[in-house]
C-alpha cells in the first residue's frame, strides 16, 4: 500500500502531522508493506528566494492578526508539537521560500533518502536557532549531507534552478486535481484522503480501512496463452 503525503517545510501542522501519522504507522500490523512518498506543496509559491521575514510578522500581514494573536498561535503549536515529542521554537523563527527544499526532496527520493531529509529539514526549521532561509545554499547542503546525500551532487542541484522544478510543479498540480486546498494532505492508495494533522487514532483507522478494502487484480482472461515466467520464456516449437 502506498501513502502519499503532500506537505511543506514551512507548515507547522505538517511537522506535527508527520509525527502523528508515524505513530499510527508504527502500530499498524502491515507497516512493512506500506510505502510512504512525500509530495511537494508550497504554502507560499510566489515568494522570492531572498524574501525572508520573521514568522510572527508574516502571520500578522498574511492573516491580519495582531502580534499577540500570532504569538498565541505559535505557543499553541509549540504545545501541540511537545505533545508529540517534538522540539518547537515559538519565537525567533523566520519564513521564506521552500522551493529549493522541495527540489532537494525529489533528488533525495531518487537516492532513497527522502524521509531522512524531510525530517531533518523540519527539525532545522522548527527546532534549531540557525535559519534554513538566510544562510544560503550551504546550510541546505549541510542538512542534505546529514541525510546521507553527496555534498557535490547537492550543490549541483541547487546551482541549477531547473533541476527537479518540473517534479515540484507536477506534485502541486496533482494536489489541486485531488482537491487538496491545504496541507498536510495524506492519500492512501489513491482511494482515501486524510486532511490535516489528525490525531494518530484517525490515521490508524484510515490505514486499517484502506488496507482492508484494497481490491485484488481481476483477470479478464484465464486462457493458456504463452507468457514469460520465473523460469524464462518458452521457446515456440516448429
Amino acid at each position: 500500500m502506498r501513502v502519499e503525503i503532500w506537505s511543506d517545510i514551512a507548515c507547522p501542522w505538517c511537522y506535527v502531522g508527520k509525527a502523528r501519522f508515524e505513530k499510527a504507522l508504527a502500530a499498524f500490523p502491515h507497516r512493512d508493506q506500506v510505502e510512504v512518498v512525500h509530495r511537494s506543496f508550497e504554502l507560499d509559491p510566489g515568494r522570492a528566494k531572498g524574501d525572508v521575514q520573521p514568522v510572527v510578522t508574516m502571520l500578522t500581514r498574511k492573516y491580519g492578526m495582531s502580534q499577540a494573536q500570532a504569538e498565541a498561535g505559535e505557543d499553541n503549536l509549540g504545545a501541540q508539537a511537545a505533545a508529540e515529542g517534538l522540539d518547537y521554537r515559538t519565537r525567533g523563527r523566520d519564513h521564506g521560500s521552500t522551493f529549493d527544499m522541495h527540489r532537494l526532496l525529489h533528488f533525495a527520493k531518487e537516492h532513497g533518502r527522502q524521509d531522512e531529509l524531510i525530517q531533518i529539514l523540519y527539525r532545522a526549521n522548527f527546532a534549531e536557532e540557525r535559519s534554513v532561509f538566510t544562510e544560503g545554499d550551504e546550510r541546505l547542503v549541510e542538512l542534505a549531507v546529514e541525510a546521507g546525500l553527496d555534498a557535490g551532487a547537492v550543490r549541483a542541484v541547487l546551482a541549477d534552478p531547473s533541476r527537479y522544478a518540473d517534479d515540484v510543479r507536477a506534485d502541486e498540480r496533482e494536489a489541486a486535481r485531488l482537491g487538496a486546498t491545504g496541507v498536510p494532505f495524506f492519500v492512501l492508495d489513491r482511494a482515501y484522503g486524510v486532511s490535516g494533522a489528525q490525531p494518530a487514532e484517525v490515521f490508524a483507522r484510515a490505514l486499517a480501512q484502506a488496507w482492508d478494502e484494497r481490491t485484488s487484480l481481476t483477470l479478464v482472461d484465464q486462457g493458456d496463452a504463452d507468457a514469460c515466467g520465473p523460469d524464462g520464456c518458452p521457446v515456440p516449437q516448429p
